[in-house]
């Protein structure tokens, strides 16, 4: 088969498609990954032969924001402000640019198949118009429930009806959905209404070195990150304060958004890094103390790890709210992030029989999900 997988470029959209792309290739499909330009390298470290089409989400941003720019940090921004300049650069700005760069490429590649990544709804509305089978591939759990969520929805059902197409409750796209989160933790709506093929969820990160500290580690290992977009100084100062007293080491990755010496001086227990390859982090760690984005959120899920999460926007509340369920986890919201309540939880995440007990069993269940091998194989049948 020649498969043509699509995402929005970004880490937390576009790695989660690269597992099953490199199983699909390996089977001996025809392969090519069409993203954004500046994601383009990273799936050529994986492998994969690439085309352009989208444009960054920053772009995308500068172009709903107009010549004016934002307004000011996201998280400074309120909501009625923000929340219709997100939806429209998910549900009209991306979406244009991907149907405008996908139709020729489609007559190029002729793919026989297009794998869209859910949020990515440009990449489904070229293959539908183009009359090409497409699937959606999620990227996480599915959110129904967050304000931001359902006005982005609300414009890519606009912008579909504007292209004749009718959408469904879901972005399902009309075929399967390639899901890559847990049924036990996933939203039990969709889990009724979507036709679900179960993918467990392999992290892939760019290759690199640990840092240091990692493989020989003396005493437990937290790991500390918001995400790549949503780096909060603030949030990381009072996280590490907390975290630094407790007999453990604590690693940083402070990601592309925040400033270089946004930080200041940290204690000796704290080392920060800019970038980590966080899959191949993840078995070394003891605790995940993170924004909740669903690439860290379902990597821990993976890998047994209680979490405590400091949900920053999107789709993070919702995932806070499944680990809190779960069992596995604890959260801290808004201004309960403090010093003093991060080292209370998580002095408790990493002694807990009881989280320990859930982590490990749905580590369990993550491991029983058929793996990219497996639905690679089961692709053509899907068609």
């Amino acid at each position: 088969m020649r498969l043509l997988f699509t995402s929005l470029g970004s880490f937390g959209h576009t790695f989660p498609l690269v597992p099953l792309a490199v199983a699909a290739r390996d089977a001996g499909h025809d392969v090519v990954f069409a993203t954004s330009e500046d994601f383009l390298p990273q799936l050529t470290k994986a492998g994969l032969e690439t085309a352009v089409a989208g444009l960054a989400i920053k772009d995308a941003f500068g172009q709903a924001f107009g010549e004016a720019g934002p307004p000011g940090p996201p998280g400074d921004i309120p909501q009625e402000v923000l929340f219709p300049i997100v939806a429209k650069v998910f549900g009209e700005v991306m979406p244009k640019r991907f149907v405008a760069d996908l139709l020729p490429l489609f007559e190029h590649v002729r793919p026989d198949l297009v794998v869209s990544e859910a949020g990515n709804s440009g990449g489904a509305f070229a293959a539908l118009k183009a009359g090409i089978p497409v699937m959606a591939h999620g990227f996480g759990r599915v959110s129904t429930g967050d304000p931001m969520t359902t006005q982005i929805r609300e414009a890519i059902r606009s912008h579909a009806a504007s292209l004749g197409i009718e959408m469904g409750e879901d972005l399902a796209f009309g075929g399967p959905f390639i899901d890559i989160c847990p049924e036990s933790v996933q939203d039990r709506d969709f889990l009724a209404r979507t036709r679900r093929v179960p993918l467990r969820p392999v992290g892939w990160s760019e290759p690199g070195e640990l840092p240091p500290g990692v493989l020989d580690k003396r005493r437990p290992l937290v790991y500390l990150t918001l995400g790549t977009a949503m780096g909060h100084a603030g949030v990381l100062t009072e996280a590490i304060a907390g975290l630094s007293g407790l007999d453990v080491d604590v690693l940083v990755a402070t990601g592309p958004s925040l400033p270089e010496g946004a930080l200041g001086e940290v204690p000796a227990n704290v080392r920060l890094e800019a970038w980590v390859p966080q899959a191949a982090l993840l078995p070394h760690v003891d605790l995940v103390v993170h924004h909740g984005g669903s690439g860290t959120t379902l990597g821990a899920f993976g890998e047994a790890l209680p979490q405590l999460l400091l949900p920053q926007g999107a789709d993070q509340f919702t995932n806070a709210d499944a680990v809190l369920a779960a069992g596995v986890g604890d959260r801290l919201l808004g201004p309960e992030v403090t010093a003093e309540a991060v080292a209370t939880k998580a002095r408790r995440l990493l002694t807990d029989p009881t989280v320990r007990e859930a982590a490990l069993a749905l580590a369990a269940e993550v491991a029983a999900m058929p793996s990219p091998a497996d639905v690679a194989a089961e692709l053509p049948t899907l068609v």
